[in-house]
């Protein structure tokens, strides 16, 4: 019994340091993350044009190594003021808005039209993108490095002049061209799809006497990495996957900022740098060779930035070569992401069947492991299908809350064979009840030959003393598959449910201490208790009292005070993480009294609770 007791305080433990370092290390970093984007948004109001940037970027200073220098000064005009300095091209698309400088063919102002800064519809859209002389610069651009025989190679200072179309848009793409003195043609086709996908495909023609050697580049540079705080479950910095058949390679900011990475060469995959629900990525000619790293800059203007050069091809005289390199830049939606990357897994053809090829407006790019730049963390296996399914609800009812209380259900179902042997045995548990309640009355103070008896009995019932936790162990893997799905899955982003719950990846906005908005002031972060965390503490409240009182003095403390400290400790998580333990706790009890019924056990709640607050008998004197 001794060695039950300590494993079921372990378990409770364990339980409650995770939730602890949740709560006190966590939680004041999403507050801080919160009281940020308000902050941003509220500068926004007051910003010219009403647009705010969504990231803190970066620019072309001087780029050290065989790049050639951005041409840039640093942060001397605001966004609106760099945008009319020179020459555009527009883009609007379903999903962009901005335009492409035709100084260096930079894209570098992109707006996201699907996504605001907050859940009020009136609040400014995500900017991604924005010129290298502001101080939010953050931008994508691609180039060649001149060779033998090549003149002067379109840079970052490079002028070039439209030659067709006069918008880029979903179905019009545009053409830039820029020659040099050497003879050289660079025909720049650019297109994009309805999503975030840009196409660019360069045709170097070489009107020369002489062979010309021409090194194409891109960079992705950005002044500034994210004011929010990071979080363990989340990577923001660089990324990419170096390689057809590379593995993913993760780099913090503040990493780079002691000591940059140099990448191997090699041939095929992707380099960027991610936030939390953005991203900006580069897929360099697939067929070419390229060497790549992730960098911080501090000469200049300090800058971020992940590049790569591929290897020089050589354009004889009188003969063209074409290129073709793509850019990401945009929101990182599950089924977009998806459908750009080259996914033949039978896990890929499973939910692509389950979405009923919905993903067929997803123009498929064959980008290799290019789904890795949404980060599922360690336990793919388990998140990426927890959000698949929750997906597949969604489509059908529309809301992501009901789609988290399906989801439950079928994780109830799937458990039910192991959840269904562990309620049986707290049935019978509840069902000897009166022999323990002898045997306390036959050894009195005699707690060893007390506890001997108790394994005595349970080994001849058949009884797991512990099994009362299984319920509650059982949900934790499901718990941190969903945290990690609604926290970084910008599908949850103000993803509402119900009533007051406007964003589910958010906490309950409301609160006990205010009086749930009634009094005007707001709680302190430790004190912020809302309506849903309630319901969730009452539901698993009345689940703890479906099972008997441990017998242990300890157990039993564990056993009462468990569910306030989860109520508290829970009131600054997600909503949907607590709507989804709520539904969680009332279905088990659901289930819990089929079963105890089944096995003609008396269920006991409202004794439970009346032994609970009945007051107990004073001892005779």
């Amino acid at each position: 019994m001794e060695n039950k007791r300590n494993y079921f305080i372990a378990i409770a433990l364990s339980v409650l340091i995770v939730l602890a370092w949740q709560f006190f290390y966590m939680n004041p970093k999403i507050e801080a993350q919160r009281q940020e984007q308000a902050r941003i948004a509220e500068q926004a109001k007051t910003a010219p044009g009403g647009e705010s940037p969504a990231t803190k970027p970066s620019a072309g200073a001087q780029v050290s190594g065989a790049l050639p220098a951005s041409g840039q000064a640093g942060a001397t005009a605001t966004r609106e003021e760099a945008i009319a300095k020179t020459a555009r091209v527009a883009i609007d698309t379903p999903a962009l808005s901005g335009s492409i400088n035709l100084t260096g063919a930079r894209f570098d102002d992109l707006k996201l039209k699907g996504y605001r800064e907050t859940v009020d519809p009136q609040s400014p859209i995500i900017t991604l993108f924005s010129p290298s002389d502001t101080k939010d610069g953050y931008f994508a651009e691609l180039g060649y490095v001149a060779g033998e025989g090549a003149g002067a190679a379109p840079g970052p200072s490079t002028v070039w002049t439209l030659t067709e179309g006069d918008k880029l848009t979903q179905t019009t793409p545009v053409t830039l061209s820029f020659t040099n003195e050497a003879g050289l043609t660079f025909t720049r086709k650019i297109s994009v799809d309805k999503h975030y996908m840009l196409t660019v495909e360069d045709a170097i023609k070489n009107g020369g006497a002489t062979a010309a050697s021409v090194a194409p580049y891109g960079r992705i540079t950005r002044y500034n990495k994210p004011t929010t705080p990071s979080v363990y479950v989340l990577h923001e910095g660089f990324l990419g996957v170096i390689g057809t058949n590379g593995s993913l390679i993760e780099e913090k900011y503040g990493d780079i900022e002691k000591e940059g990475v140099t990448n191997d060469k090699a041939t095929g995959g992707w380099i960027g740098i991610t936030d939390k629900y953005w991203a900006a990525a580069l897929v360099p000619p697939q067929s070419i060779a390229y060497d790549s790293r992730f960098s911080h800059f501090s000469d200049g203007q300090p800058r971020y930035q992940a590049d790569f050069k591929n290897d020089a091809v050589t354009v004889a005289p009188g003969q063209e070569t074409s290129l073709k390199t793509l850019v990401f830049a945009g929101a990182k939606e599950v089924r977009v992401v998806n459908g750009y990357a080259l996914d033949d897994s039978w896990f890929g053809t499973l939910f692509s069947s389950l979405r009923g090829g919905e993903s067929a407006d997803v123009q498929s790019y064959q980008v290799p492991r290019f789904d890795l730049l949404i980060d599922w963390g360690w336990f793919w296996f388990f998140t990426k299908p927890m959000f698949q399914l929750m997906d597949f609800f969604f489509r059908m009812v529309g809301n992501f809350g009901v789609a988290i209380l399906l989801t439950t259900i079928v994780v109830k179902l799937l458990f039910f064979p192991l959840a269904s042997k562990q309620y049986a045995s707290m049935a019978n548990m509840k069902r000897v009840q009166p022999k323990m309640e002898e045997l306390k009355a036959k050894f009195g103070d005699d707690r060893m030959g007390l506890q001997q008896a108790m394994m005595e009995l349970y080994k001849t019932e058949k009884i797991n003393p512990v099994a009362g936790c299984w319920p509650v162990l059982l949900q934790i893997p499901v718990f941190f598959a969903l945290y990690k799905v609604i926290y970084v899955t910008i599908e949850m982003r103000h993803a509402p449910f119900f009533g007051w719950i406007q964003d589910l990846s958010a906490p309950d906005p409301t609160t006990f201490i205010n009086l749930f908005g009634l009094l005007p002031f707001d709680a302190p972060t430790f004190l912020h208790l809302g309506i849903w965390p309630i319901i969730m503490g009452v539901t698993m409240f009345l689940q703890m009292r479906m099972n008997p009182t441990p017998p242990d003095p300890t157990q039993a403390m564990l056993f009462n005070w468990m569910p306030l400290v989860f109520t508290f400790m829970l009131g600054s998580f997600p909503a949907g993480l607590v709507i989804y333990w709520a539904w969680n706790n009332t279905l088990s009890i659901l289930q819990q009294s089929i079963i105890m019924k089944r096995h003609g056990v008396k269920i006991e709640l409202v004794d439970n609770l009346r032994s609970l607050f009945r007051r107990k008998p004073q001892p005779s004197k």
